[in-house]
C-alpha cells in the first residue's frame, strides 16, 4: 500500500486545479465508457434473444415448407429461405466436434425446439476463424438437408457512434475544466493576496463576494491583514517614540561629559554615546525599511545614480572605484536603491579599506550592481546568517568596528521592496561580492 501511495504521489500533478480536473475527467470518462459498454451489451443481449425466438419460428416453417415441396423444386427455394444468421444447404454437410460455444449452444436449443419431435438431427461445430455449426437431418422423402448457423455476437456499431462518444467526452472534459476553474479561482485570489502582503506588510484587500465558504475565508483574510497592519503601525510608532525620547537624555549626557575634567573619560563616554545614538537610529531605520510606507517607483538612470554615489565617497576621501556603462534605465525606487548601495559600500570600505562599484547590464531587464572588496570574506555557512538583524561575525566584523549588525538587514529588506535580490558571495582570491539583481518595480 505504501509503495502504491508513493507512486501516486509522484505521478500526481502539483496543482489542485490539475488534480481536481484529472480526477473529475477520469471519473466521468470511466462512467461514460461503462455506460456505453453496458448499453451496447444490453442491446446485443436483447437482439440475441429476439433473434433466437425468430429463428425458432422461421426454422420450423422453412423445414416444413421444404418437406412439402417436390424434390425438383427444393434447390430453387434454398437461397430464398436464407437469413443473415443461417442458410440451408443440400446434402449431408460436414462433420465435426460437438457444439460447445455459448452462442451456438443457445441457437442449438432454439433449433431443437423447432425440429423436435418431427425430425431427428445431429449437430457439429465447424473449424474456422468465425463461430459456425451445422445441423444434419433428413426430410420425409429421405433427402438430406444441412442447416449452417453463423452466430453473431452483436449488432454492428454505427459509423457515427465513435464521433458521438468523442464529442461527449470532450463536453465532459470542458465542463470539468470550467467547474474546477470556478472552484479554484477563490483559492488563487487568496494566494495572490497572501503574496501581495509584501515586506511592508501593507494589506491588499480582497473583494468580498462569492459562495459562502469563500466569502467567509475572504473576510477572515482581510481582517487578519488589517490586524497585522495595525500591529506593525503600533510597533513602528513605539520605536519612533523611543528613538525620539532617547535623544533628550543623550543630549544631556553629552553636555555633562563636556563639563568633565578628564579628557580620556570624555572621549570614552562620547564614543559610547555616539554608538548608542547610532544604534537607535539604525534600529528605527530597520523598522521603517520593514514596515514603512514605500516610495513611488520611477524611471532611473543607474549609471548616473552610481556615479553620484561614487563622487560623494571620493569627496570624503574613500577609495571607491566605479565601472558603470551608461544607458541602463530601470523603473525602481531611487531612495531605497541609494540606501542599499551605500550600506554595501560602507561595509566594504569598513572591512577592506577600499571597494569597487560595478554595474553589469549583460542580462536585459535585470541589471546587476556589484560591490566588490578584498577583505577577509565571510565563511560560506554564514553568508545568509549575516542578513539577520544584529548578527555579527566575531572573527572579522565585530562590534569594535562600529557596526550594529543592522546594515545588511536593512539592505535586504529594502531590496525586497524594490523588488530586487541581494546576495553575498566570496570572491576567488579573497574578498566579498555583494550582488544586487534588480527587477522591474
Amino acid at each position: 500500500m505504501k509503495p502504491l501511495r508513493a507512486l501516486l504521489a509522484r505521478l500526481a500533478p502539483p496543482s489542485l486545479f490539475a488534480r481536481l480536473s484529472l480526477i473529475l475527467v477520469a471519473g466521468l470518462t470511466a462512467a461514460q465508457l461503462l455506460s456505453a459498454t453496458l448499453a451496447i451489451g444490453e442491446r446485443d443481449e436483447v437482439n440475441m434473444g429476439a433473434m433466437i425466438d425468430t429463428v425458432e419460428v422461421d426454422l420450423r416453417a422453412a423445414v416444413a415448407l421444404l418437406d412439402r415441396l417436390p424434390r425438383a423444386e427444393r434447390a430453387a427455394w434454398l437461397p430464398q429461405l436464407e437469413r443473415s444468421g443461417y442458410r440451408f444447404l443440400p446434402g449431408t454437410g460436414q462433420s465435426g466436434p460437438p457444439v460447445e460455444a455459448a452462442l451456438s449452444t443457445r441457437l442449438l436449443r432454439s433449433a431443437t425446439r423447432a425440429l423436435t419431435p418431427g425430425y431427428a438431427f445431429s449437430a457439429h461445430a465447424l473449424a474456422g476463424p468465425r463461430e459456425r455449426f451445422q445441423l444434419h437431418l433428413q426430410l420425409a422423402d429421405g433427402d438430406p438437408l444441412t442447416i449452417e448457423f453463423r452466430p453473431r455476437p452483436g449488432l454492428p456499431l454505427s459509423p457515427w457512434l465513435p464521433y458521438v462518444l468523442g464529442a461527449q467526452l470532450a463536453l465532459v472534459a470542458l465542463s470539468c475544466w470550467l467547474a474546477v476553474r470556478l472552484a479554484t479561482a477563490p483559492l488563487r485570489a487568496l494566494a495572490e493576496a497572501a503574496d501581495a502582503l509584501g515586506p511592508d506588510l501593507r494589506p491588499a484587500e480582497l473583494p468580498e463576494h462569492g459562495p459562502s465558504e469563500v466569502l467567509r475565508a475572504t473576510r477572515a483574510l482581510n481582517a487578519m491583514q488589517r490586524r497585522i497592519a495595525g500591529y506593525v503601525d503600533e510597533r513602528l510608532r513605539i520605536l519612533a517614540a523611543i528613538s525620539h525620547d532617547l535623544q533628550t537624555p543623550i543630549t544631556r549626557m553629552r553636555l555633562r561629559i563636556d563639563l568633565a575634567d578628564d579628557p580620556a573619560l570624555q572621549q570614552k563616554l562620547g564614543a559610547d554615546l555616539s554608538e548608542l545614538q547610532h544604534l537607535v537610529r539604525e534600529g528605527l531605520d530597520y523598522a521603517r525599511a520593514m514596515h514603512g510606507k514605500l516610495e513611488p517607483a520611477c524611471p532611473l538612470d543607474l549609471a548616473s545614480l552610481l556615479d553620484s554615489i561614487a563622487l560623494d565617497y571620493r569627496d570624503g576621501g574613500a577609495a571607491l572605484c566605479l565601472a558603470a556603462p551608461p544607458g541602463a534605465i530601470v523603473h525602481t525606487r531611487p531612495k531605497a536603491l541609494r540606501r542599499i548601495v551605500c550600506n554595501l559600500v560602507d561595509n566594504a570600505l569598513k572591512y577592506a579599506g577600499q571597494a569597487e562599484l560595478v554595474l553589469d547590464c549583460g542580462v536585459p531587464g535585470a541589471p546587476v550592481i556589484r560591490v566588490l572588496d578584498r577583505g577577509q570574506g565571510i565563511p560560506e555557512d554564514m553568508l545568509e546568517a549575516v542578513f539577520e538583524p544584529f548578527y555579527r561575525l566575531e572573527s572579522s566584523r565585530n562590534r569594535e568596528t562600529g557596526g550594529t549588525g543592522l546594515g545588511l538587514a536593512i539592505a535586504r529588506q529594502l531590496a525586497a521592496a524594490l523588488p530586487a535580490e541581494l546576495t553575498l558571495h566570496n570572491r576567488p582570491g579573497g574578498g566579498l561580492e555583494a550582488r544586487l539583481v534588480l527587477r522591474a518595480a
